[in-house]
């Protein structure tokens, strides 16, 4: 009886572990391939130099995505998902500030801590988002739509300004996604070769008083 328990148990726990084992190269080959696309964008990324990014055989990567397409795929995907995620906050029963606010934080520490996922997709809007334009007039659309229904009952409570629900999430992306981006640019102006810890405490709480004041929260 013991033997037989045994047997069933342990089939279940190996497949947890492959399991596991495939989330954590899928999540090594992904943040690789942000920054080769990063880098190099579609055309002269190779399956090659991300898997030397990765410090993985170059058939793992097919073995998990396939061609190179379904992976630059894969990276925008993953990168909208993540971008969507925080504004599980907006809802009506939230507090209007905090939501926004803790949204907004969420966004700009996104872009410090994965800046190249930033400028992949980027670059993707750039070309015409001929690879992922269906998400965006699907899962995007919806979800900001219904986003900005949340914000827009607020302001009908009065709640917050009468802002323009939809253009706040555009402002809020812009302020956030251009310390990713134009990090570059940031820098020279600044007068770093990278932003700081101290700088980015700084643009995070300059994006967020600034935005919250136009949404009329003191």
């Amino acid at each position: 009886m013991k033997s037989h328990t045994r047997t069933r148990v342990e089939p279940m726990a190996e497949e947890a572990g492959k399991g596991q084992i495939r989330q954590i190269n899928e999540a090594r080959i992904l943040s690789a391939a942000e920054r080769v696309f990063a880098g190099a964008g579609f055309g002269g990324a190779t399956m090659a130099a991300i898997a030397d990014q990765a410090a993985l055989p170059k058939a793992n990567l097919h073995y998990y995505f396939g061609a190179k397409r379904d992976l630059y795929r894969a990276v925008l995907a993953q990168t909208l998902q993540d971008w969507l995620e925080p504004t599980h906050v907006i809802v009506p029963e939230a507090d209007p500030k905090t939501a926004i606010e803790a949204y907004i934080r969420a966004k700009m520490a996104l872009s410090i801590a994965r800046p190249h996922a930033s400028r992949v997709f980027a670059n993707e809007l750039l070309h015409g988002a001929p690879m992922i334009k269906s998400l965006l007039i699907t899962d995007l659309r919806q979800l900001v739509l219904s986003k900005s229904d949340v914000i827009g009952q607020w302001i009908d409570a009065g709640k917050m300004a009468p802002v323009n629900p939809v253009h706040l999430f555009f402002t809020i992306w812009a302020a956030t996604q251009t310390y990713a981006d134009f990090e570059v640019q940031v820098c020279a102006v600044l007068g770093q070769t990278e932003l700081n810890r101290a700088e980015q405490d700084r643009a995070t709480e300059h994006v967020v008083s600034l935005i919250l004041r136009g949404c009329g929260f003191s």
